[in-house]
C-alpha cells in the first residue's frame, strides 16, 4: 500500500487500542455495573438449576433451566438500550467422572441423575459482551434431603472449594498464575486428591472470553505457561477442578456440542446447510460459545458445524472424561481487580454442613488465609437485589 494507506492503517489500529483500552477500563462505573448485573444473573441462573436437581432428571433438563432462565434475566435489564446480552457460556451438566461441557442435543440426553451423583453446574452470561461465569459441585438428593455424601467426596468438594476461596483471596496486584497453582496443588495434596490437568482460569475482556494470560489449574513437566503478575483493571474467572483419580482427562466418544467462533479464520463453506448455520452463529452467537442444541435447526446445526470445524472457523469444546468410577468437582467465578479492592461478580451457594472432610488443610499460611474475611465494600446505596446464598455473600467483595 502507499504511505497514505499504511499511515491510515496505523491510526485506526491505534484507534481500536485506544477503543479496547476504554472498552476494559475498570474505573469506568457503567463497565463495573454491566459485570456486577451479568455476575447477578449468572449466580441466581445457577441457584436456580441447583433447585430443580433431583433424581430423574436429565442432563438436557437442567441445561435448559440455566439458559432460559438466562435469557429471561437478560431480556429484563438494559430493555431499551441495543446491546448484546444472553449466555456466554451454555449450562453444562457434566457428572461424576465427567469434567464439563456436557450439554447434550436433545436425541442424545444422558441418563437421568440418580441420588448421590455429583454434578457440575457450569454457565456463564454476558451484558454488553461484559462476561461473567460460575460452576458450582453438588450431591443430587432427594427433594428435601440432605444428601449423603461420604469422605471421600467430603475431601474432594472441600479440596476444590478450598482452592477456589484461596484463588479469591490471592487474586490481588502484584501475585502471580504460579502462585496460584502452587497453592491448588497444595491443597489437592492435604485432601489426598489430584488438580485435574487441562484446565484453565482465563483473564477476560469485553467480547473475549478466553484471554491470553492465564492460571494452570495444574502445571505439568509438557504443559507451562508464562507467568503472569496480575494487574488492576485485569478480570479473570477463576476455575479450580479436582479428581478423586490421577487427573488426566480423555475425550471418550461423547458428542462435542460446544463451539466457538475462531475469529481469526476464514473459508468460503461451500455446503448451502454450513453457510446457513454459519450465519445463524455469526448473527445470534458471535465470539461467544454456544450449543449446537440452541441452534433454530438443531439437525441442520448437527450437519453444518462438520464443515466449519474441518476447516478450523469454530473451535470446538470436547466433552472429557476422567476414568470411570473416579469423581471432579469444580468451583469456578469471576473478579475484577479494581483499584480498591478484587470484586467477585459471581458466587454458588454454601457448601452444606454435612460434607465431612476426614482431612484438612495443614499448611499454617494458607489456613490463616482462608481464614480472612473477605471484606464487603461499604456502599451507602445497598444493592437491593442482595444475593441468595454465598459463603462470603454480598455483591461487592474485597480481598485483604
Amino acid at each position: 500500500g502507499t504511505p497514505l494507506e499504511s499511515a491510515a492503517a496505523m491510526s485506526s489500529s491505534e484507534d481500536d487500542d485506544v477503543d479496547e483500552t476504554t472498552a476494559n477500563d475498570l474505573s469506568d462505573p457503567e463497565i463495573v455495573t454491566k459485570y456486577k448485573l451479568a455476575g447477578d444473573i449468572a449466580s441466581k441462573a445457577l441457584l436456580a438449576v441447583l433447585a430443580e436437581l433431583a433424581p430423574g432428571k436429565t442432563p438436557m433438563q437442567l441445561c435448559e433451566v440455566g439458559d432460559r432462565f438466562i435469557d429471561a434475566a437478560c431480556a429484563q435489564v438494559y430493555s431499551k438500550a441495543k446491546i448484546d446480552k444472553g449466555v456466554a457460556f451454555p449450562t453444562c451438566i457434566s457428572v461424576n467422572n465427567c469434567a464439563g461441557h456436557f450439554s447434550p442435543l436433545s436425541n442424545e440426553d444422558g441418563p437421568p441423575l440418580a441420588a448421590g451423583d455429583v454434578v457440575k453446574v457450569d454457565l456463564g452470561v454476558h451484558l454488553d459482551a461484559y462476561i461473567a461465569q460460575v460452576a458450582h459441585t453438588a450431591v443430587c438428593a432427594a427433594g428435601g434431603e440432605a444428601p449423603a455424601v461420604d469422605a471421600r467426596v467430603a475431601n474432594l468438594l472441600r479440596a476444590a472449594h478450598d482452592a477456589s476461596e484461596l484463588a479469591h483471596r490471592m487474586l490481588k496486584p502484584g501475585n502471580t498464575n504460579t502462585q496460584i497453582s502452587a497453592m491448588i496443588e497444595k491443597v489437592a495434596s492435604a485432601y489426598g486428591v489430584s488438580a485435574v490437568q487441562g484446565v484453565l482460569s482465563h483473564q477476560m475482556k469485553k467480547h473475549v472470553i478466553d484471554g491470553n494470560r492465564v492460571i494452570m489449574n495444574k502445571p505439568t513437566i509438557d504443559h507451562k505457561v508464562e507467568e503472569v503478575t496480575f494487574e488492576v483493571n485485569d478480570v479473570f474467572t477463576i476455575d479450580v477442578a479436582m479428581s478423586t483419580g490421577e487427573g488426566k482427562l480423555i475425550e471418550t466418544g461423547a458428542r462435542a456440542t460446544i463451539f466457538k467462533r475462531a475469529v481469526d479464520q476464514s473459508y468460503n463453506l461451500k455446503m448451502k446447510t454450513s453457510r446457513s448455520f454459519f450465519s445463524e452463529v455469526n448473527k445470534r452467537f458471535t465470539t461467544f460459545p454456544f450449543t449446537l442444541r440452541a441452534c433454530s435447526d438443531e439437525k441442520a446445526a448437527r450437519m453444518g458445524v462438520v464443515e466449519c470445524h474441518n476447516h478450523e472457523l469454530l473451535n470446538m469444546y470436547p466433552v472429557l472424561f476422567e476414568k470411570q468410577g473416579e469423581l471432579i468437582a469444580q468451583f469456578k467465578f469471576s473478579a475484577l481487580i479494581t483499584a480498591n479492592n478484587t470484586l467477585r461478580t459471581t458466587e454458588g451457594p454454601a457448601i452444606p454442613d454435612n460434607v465431612v472432610p476426614d482431612r484438612s488443610l495443614e499448611d499454617e499460611e494458607l489456613k490463616a488465609l482462608l481464614a480472612t474475611e473477605v471484606k464487603k465494600k461499604k456502599n451507602k446505596k445497598k444493592n437491593k437485589k442482595s444475593k441468595a446464598g454465598g459463603d462470603e455473600g454480598g455483591d461487592a467483595e474485597e480481598a485483604d
